[in-house]
């Protein structure tokens, strides 16, 4: 039986297409639904606070990459960052919301793309949580053994879904041709990028590493309906045998079964569940708010964070906000991508020093889950 062993992410990737576009050029990419800007973008805009994000889309919505392709280029940065070879690679683990191709999965494109020699892979297919299911699965491999080096990544290409042509025709406007919220909210939310993480058995000979201490993901599934979804209309999307792929492609598209969905009033139960989980870990001593230097936490909007941290102020579980790091505003929301293109840039703009411990927070609304990585920041010596 190999012995347990200490994991230590040596390099981190981040891979945002093009350039930053600002608010008022959004609909030159992602283009106008029956040729009128839509009526709520900029309410929207409001509420989740982002000014700036990346689409991989030209500006005639023409693509410029694949989703595998994204998290081709994070990963390819995380080796480098690692000072690793790709060819060294054992275990290849990759997160997406949707990926290119219905079959096979988003993992055997990455490694296609990579072009690199055999290695074992897995597909972790989700919503934001899915990136710490991959990293969990690197994690996994290299604690016990079976790999030296493990690569996770997590990548989106929402953009795609977002062109007119995805609701033009579809029972997805009203009478006046407008979008329907809970579709139109992630079309001016969401956009593209790809993350990656480099996992070894060992520290990196200079510079800071990070510790790996544990990872744990909740799934709430039991408690929910889908709250973001796609493939089912929103009345049906507790009842898989309506799903779009037993109505058959033309059908569900026209019932509007395609579009990626929020449900707003069932995420506002999520938030509080989320948060639960949360205060029983710190409750259990699995997670100690005073020992935290930085807290990375994803979430999709400012108006979100608002509400967050009401709620951990109100039942003391709060985190000194001054600790708080996170990119929205200027990357946007990268769904499962998030957290690392997140993590990458606190570490490429903040010191971070030996023996300072650094908490990922991920909730996703899909069906209501939350993950925790906790890390800690490590020197050559593996102190």
């Amino acid at each position: 039986m190999r012995p347990i062993q200490p994991v230590y992410i040596s390099g981190t990737g981040a891979f945002l297409p093009g350039e930053p576009i600002p608010n008022d050029q959004m609909e030159a990419y992602i283009g106008l639904v029956h040729g009128r800007p839509s009526s709520v973008g900029r309410r929207v805009l409001r509420w989740n606070g982002i000014e700036t994000r990346h689409y991989a889309l030209d500006r005639d919505g023409l693509p410029n990459h694949s989703n595998a392709g994204l998290a081709a280029e994070a990963a390819r940065q995380a080796a480098d960052n690692a000072g690793a070879d790709l060819f060294e690679l054992e275990h290849l683990a990759a997160a997406t919301t949707q990926g290119d191709l219905l079959v096979p999965g988003h993992a055997a494109q990455l490694h296609a793309e990579l072009g690199c020699g055999p290695l074992e892979i897995a597909s972790f297919q989700s919503v934001c949580g899915s990136a710490l299911m991959s990293a969990k699965s690197g994690f996994q491999a290299v604690r016990t053994g079976e790999a030296r080096q493990a690569c996770a990544s997590a990548s989106e290409l929402s953009s795609r879904w977002f062109r007119p042509e995805f609701f033009e025709g579809a029972d997805l406007t009203g009478r006046k041709g407008n979008v329907v919220l809970e579709a139109e909210y992630l079309r001016w939310t969401l956009s593209d990028g790809g993350g990656a993480i480099w996992m070894t058995d060992a520290p990196k000979r200079d510079g800071i590493s990070l510790r790996i201490d544990w990872i744990d993901i909740v799934s709430l599934a039991h408690q929910f309906d889908p709250c973001m979804w796609a493939g089912a209309r929103m009345s049906d999307r507790h009842d898989l045998l309506r799903s779009w792929s037993f109505l058959g492609p033309q059908a569900a598209f026209q019932t509007g079964a395609i579009a990626l969905q929020q449900d707003f009033t069932l995420l506002k139960s999520i938030i509080r569940a989320w948060v639960g989980v949360y205060l029983k870990k710190v409750d259990e001593g699995r997670i100690d708010p005073a020992s935290i230097d930085h807290l990375l936490v994803h979430y999709s909007a400012k108006s979100l964070r608002e509400e967050i941290i009401r709620l951990l102020e109100d039942t003391g579980g709060m985190i000194d906000e001054a600790r708080w790091f996170n990119n929205l505003r200027t990357v946007g929301n990268t769904g499962s991508a998030s957290i690392w293109i997140m993590l990458n840039a606190l570490l490429n703009e903040r010191p971070v020093k030996p023996g300072e411990r650094l908490l990922a927070v991920v909730p996703e609304s899909g069906r209501g889950l939350v993950g925790f990585m906790q890390m800690t920041a490590v020197g050559p010596d593996g102190e």
